[in-house]
């Protein structure tokens, strides 16, 4: 089974090629989603823990394929996981 690789600045789930940030020579980042990294650079370099925090919750409960209860406990475990993830280490 192949091992699930994770932003290391969200945490959203990298599985297709688009969902895969660049670094500065136009190859995919193997680290960073599209959303947080382009061209080997953060796209908000003043991000915080706690605004990625804010933004994933925001997207959590906008997901409309998730229900009431899969969202309250991805909200609960979000913060564990950001703060454990290799930018904000």
């Amino acid at each position: 089974m192949a091992q699930k690789v994770f932003c290391q600045s969200c945490g959203m789930p990298l599985q297709n090629k688009a969902d895969f940030g660049t670094n500065k020579d136009g190859s995919f980042s193997t680290e960073y989603c599209s959303y947080c990294y382009l061209n080997g650079e953060f796209v908000d370099p003043n991000a915080t823990v706690a605004s990625m925090i804010a933004v994933g919750e925001k997207g959590i409960e906008q997901n409309p394929q998730m229900g009431k209860i899969t969202k309250f406990f991805l909200k609960k475990m979000y913060p564990m996981q950001v703060k454990n993830l290799k930018r904000w280490k």
